[in-house]
């Protein structure tokens, strides 16, 4: 027996007949132009989307690469200014330094050159009886010192930096001042008619500690001045050679 199957509303339809009928109706909605309508904007729609998307993707992406490299830009200008920072202090720094050293050295020179250089014990004065002039006027036979011509009441000053170490009676020298100097010598001034420092002071170049005179054993007022290596009689050192030797002119 021969079997046909009966067409109803419960037969599905072929994908050869889905096909057909979907081609059809395309066909159809063409023929119409509502396809044209319909699918047109949908599909610029689509297209908007999708070209969005992209060019969000790829703004974002060179936003994050300009963030990066400006970041960078502004790590190396930071370290560099900070390098530049560095190397001025460090130049400052130098240059104080060598400022400072240089003050130091100059104060210092100042300071050499005011304790090694004298002053004359008499100004304007000149050496009446040189050194290790003879005769019987000394016990020793000898001058130990020089006398500078001054009249009874002429100011004496100290050759240089020192301490008085005696003032007062000094037998045949009379009045006498000795002062032990910033080198370690001695400087001796006698036949003084009155002293204007004690023992334990400190004095400078051509400061005035006493005046002249004609006490002690002396023919007339004069100032006696001695050069010792020692506060003591008889430590006599050439006394020209002396104050020359610390840029006094006599």
């Amino acid at each position: 027996m021969a079997f046909t199957c009966a067409t109803g509303k419960h037969r599905r339809q072929s994908r050869t007949t889905r096909t057909a009928t979907n081609a059809m109706g395309v066909a159809a909605l063409t023929s119409t132009g509502v396809i044209g309508t319909l699918a047109s904007p949908a599909l610029a729609a689509d297209d908007s989307v999708e070209q969005t998307g992209l060019i969000q993707a790829v703004s974002l992406g060179d936003s994050v690469a300009e963030q990066i490299d400006a970041q960078a830009v502004a790590q190396k200008q930071a370290a560099e200014q900070k390098k530049a920072a560095e190397a001025a202090r460090r130049k400052a720094a130098e240059q104080a330094k060598k400022e400072r050293e240089a003050k130091e050295r100059a104060t210092r020179e100042a300071e050499r050159k005011r304790l090694n250089t004298l002053v004359a014990p008499i100004s304007g004065s000149y050496v009446s009886t040189g050194y290790r002039s003879g005769g019987s006027l000394w016990s020793s036979g000898t001058h130990t010192g020089i006398d500078f011509h001054a009249a009874t009441g002429t100011p004496v000053h100290a050759v240089g930096v020192g301490t008085v170490v005696e003032a007062g009676w000094g037998g045949a020298y009379g009045n006498q001042i000795v002062i032990r100097m910033h080198d370690g010598t001695y400087t001796q001034y006698g036949h003084l008619s009155s002293i204007g420092v004690f023992v334990g002071q400190s004095v400078t170049p051509g400061q005035q500690i006493a005046l002249s005179g004609a006490t002690g054993n002396v023919t007339g007022p004069h100032l006696h001045f001695e050069a010792r290596t020692t506060p003591e009689y008889g430590s006599d050192i050439d006394p020209v050679a002396y104050l020359r030797s610390h840029g006094v002119n006599i």
